[in-house]
């Protein structure tokens, strides 16, 4: 593993940000690497989708972090965001896997999730930890965390497209291993 390689995904929405990060971890599992951190899951229903799930990596826990049906003083474009739910699934399993876990993932930096201070904390934290990381974050928002995420130097940003969404996995891998530069 190259010294606390810290690798941000970005792209349009549905361009493969999840799907690149989830081929990055089977391929680190693979190598037996513990990875830890959150994931956030399209919640589809009759193709459309409906809302998100947030799960710990590490322990598997999901649970329904924002959906259309979810009435919240906190919304985002039609989804009612449960910022407690974020909190105590996602901003968790971040600072689980900053302790403990040999890479942190954080899926996704993104307009809900930025709405949680604990959040915005977790992953400066996380950011900070001398540990491999990959985030996926959101590509157009000009929230001062995701400007500041842009601005690290320690931070290599790669945008995922259709074309190259299949081979950018493996070019991660690549980054973390201090194979390529």
């Amino acid at each position: 593993m190259g010294e606390s390689v810290k690798v941000g995904i970005t792209g349009l929405p549905g361009a493969g940000k999840t799907y690149a990060l989830l081929k990055v971890i089977e391929m680190l599992e693979a190598d037996e690497l513990t990875v830890g951190g959150m994931i956030t899951e399209s919640i589809i229903v009759d193709d459309k989708r409906v809302g998100f799930y947030v799960m710990d990596w590490a322990k598997k826990v999901k649970r329904v972090f924002a959906h259309e049906d979810i009435d919240s003083k906190t919304n985002v474009g039609k989804y009612g965001v449960d910022i407690e739910v974020l909190e105590e699934v996602g901003v968790q399993a971040i600072r689980d896997a900053t302790m403990d876990s040999g890479v942190i993932i954080i899926d996704e930096v993104g307009k809900m999730e930025v709405e949680s201070e604990p959040f915005v904390s977790a992953v400066r934290d996380a950011l900070d930890a001398d540990k491999p990381l990959i985030l996926t974050l959101h590509k157009k928002s000009r929230n001062p965390l995701l400007q500041d995420i842009r601005r690290r130097d320690d931070l290599r940003i790669l945008e995922v497209t259709a074309v190259n969404k299949n081979l950018l996995p493996y070019k991660i891998v690549k980054l973390l291993k201090g194979e390529i530069l």
